[in-house]
C-alpha cells in the first residue's frame, strides 16, 4: 500500500508541474471552473423563482443536490476523465504495452497517469455551496445534520467517487473493442448533467435507469437527503454496497480488456 500511495504522489506531483508550466492557462481554467460552478445554478434560480417547492424540495435542499454534483464534477473532471481518456489513446497506437510492462498494477497506472489541478476549484465550489445551503437550512429552521448524518454523507460520497470511476473503467474498456469511444464518454458526460436535480424530479423508466443503470441518483440525491437526515438506513447500506459491486464488475471487464489487447506487435 505504501508503494502505491508513493506512485501517486508521484504521478500528482508530476500533473501539478506539467499544468504550472502554463500559469496563464491554469489561472483562467480556474476562473472558468468557478464560472461553471455559478452557471450551474442558473436552471435552479429559474425554477425556484416561479415556485417555492419543486417536487417536495425547497430552494436550499435542492441546493444540496447541486453542492454534490458540483463537487462530483470536479472529481470526475480532474481526476477520472483525464487519466483514462489517456488511455484510449495508448490502446489506438498500441503503446499500452510500455504500462503493461511496468510492475505495477496496470489499471491503478492507467488510473492515475494524469491529473487536472485547476478543476480543484470545482470541488472547492461544490463545498462553498454546500456550507452556503445548509447555512440557508438553518436560518429557516429545517434539519441541520449531525454526526451520524454527515459521517454517512461522507460515505455515500465515496460511494459516488467509485461509481463514477466504474463507469469510466467500463467506457474505457470498449475502446479494447471499438475504435472510438469518444462519443459515449461525452454522452455520458452529457447525461451525468441530470444529476444536478432531485431524483423525485425523474418519473417511470427515467427514475429506474437514474437509480440502477446510471445511478445518478446514488451519487447526489442520496447524500443530500443523509445530511437532510431523511434517507432510509436501508437505501444507504444498499447504495454503498452497490457502489463496491459495481466497482468489482468493472474491474473483471477491465480484466478480460486486457487479456484482449493484442498490443502493437499484435
Amino acid at each position: 500500500m505504501r508503494r502505491y500511495l508513493r506512485l501517486l504522489g508521484v504521478q500528482l506531483r508530476a500533473s501539478a508541474l506539467l499544468a504550472m508550466q502554463y500559469r496563464l492557462d491554469f489561472l483562467l481554467d480556474a476562473v472558468m471552473g468557478v464560472f461553471w460552478t455559478a452557471s450551474a445554478l442558473v436552471p435552479l434560480l429559474v425554477l425556484f423563482s416561479q415556485r417555492k417547492n419543486v417536487a417536495g424540495w425547497t430552494w436550499p435542499e435542492a441546493l444540496l443536490v447541486v453542492s454534490w454534483f458540483t463537487l462530483l464534477k470536479g472529481v470526475l473532471d480532474g481526476a477520472i476523465q483525464p487519466s483514462l481518456a489517456n488511455v484510449v489513446e495508448h490502446i489506438r497506437k498500441g503503446t499500452l504495452d510500455f504500462i503493461l510492462l511496468k510492475p505495477v498494477d496496470a489499471q491503478f497506472m492507467v488510473s492515475t497517469s494524469r491529473f487536472e489541478p485547476w478543476k480543484a476549484t470545482d470541488v472547492v465550489g461544490g463545498l462553498g455551496l454546500l456550507a452556503f445551503a445548509l447555512q440557508r437550512i438553518k436560518s429557516s429552521g429545517g434539519h441541520l445534520p449531525g454526526p451520524g448524518d454527515a459521517g454517512t454523507a461522507a460515505l455515500l460520497l465515496v460511494g459516488a467517487v467509485v461509481i463514477l470511476y466504474s463507469i469510466w473503467i467500463l467506457v474505457v474498456a470498449l475502446a479494447f473493442y471499438v475504435v472510438k469511444v469518444d462519443n459515449l464518454s461525452y454522452l455520458f458526460s452529457s447525461i451525468y448533467d441530470a444529476a444536478r436535480w432531485p431524483s423525485s424530479v425523474f418519473r417511470g423508466v427515467v427514475a429506474f435507469v437514474f437509480t440502477f443503470l446510471i445511478p445518478l441518483t446514488v451519487m447526489t440525491t442520496y447524500p443530500a437527503l443523509a445530511l437532510l437526515g431523511r434517507l432510509e438506513p436501508w437505501k444507504g447500506a444498499a447504495a454503498v454496497l452497490g457502489a463496491f459491486a459495481f466497482a468489482f464488475v468493472a474491474r473483471r471487464v477491465w480484466l478480460t480488456a486486457i487479456g484482449k489487447y493484442t498490443s502493437a506487435g499484435g
